[in-house]
């Protein structure tokens, strides 16, 4: 018998993320202000991943280089979780209630 354990569903999931979805969990974990580390952790990156993807939100101004080591998203980087999460609600599937006619 075959058992899906939480390490299966996690792995089949961050399979399959979007760059929009790893951007997201970026902004949203340097929001307030993060290390390296921390943000590699929330957004479960490589180091080179996230080396990668900071250089790109860095040239695009989504997210600040502060003192002390910490990335702290941007007002723009704000803007575009806002408006990322209004795009998630629009596309979400509506539950169905099903009736059945007599």
């Amino acid at each position: 018998m075959y058992r899906l354990y939480t390490s299966d569903v996690y792995r089949v999931y961050m399979k399959y993320r979007s760059r929009t979805e790893i951007v997201a969990m970026i902004l949203d974990a340097a929001n307030g202000g993060a290390t390296k580390t921390k943000i590699m952790y929330k957004a479960f990156l490589s180091y080179a991943q996230l080396k990668e993807y900071l250089s790109v939100l860095i040239e695009n101004d989504l997210i600040e280089y502060m003192e002390g080591s910490e990335y702290k998203t941007t007002q723009k980087g704000l803007m575009f979780l806002k408006m990322n999460n209004e795009i998630e609600e629009l596309l979400a599937t509506p539950t169905r209630n099903y009736k059945t006619t007599s």
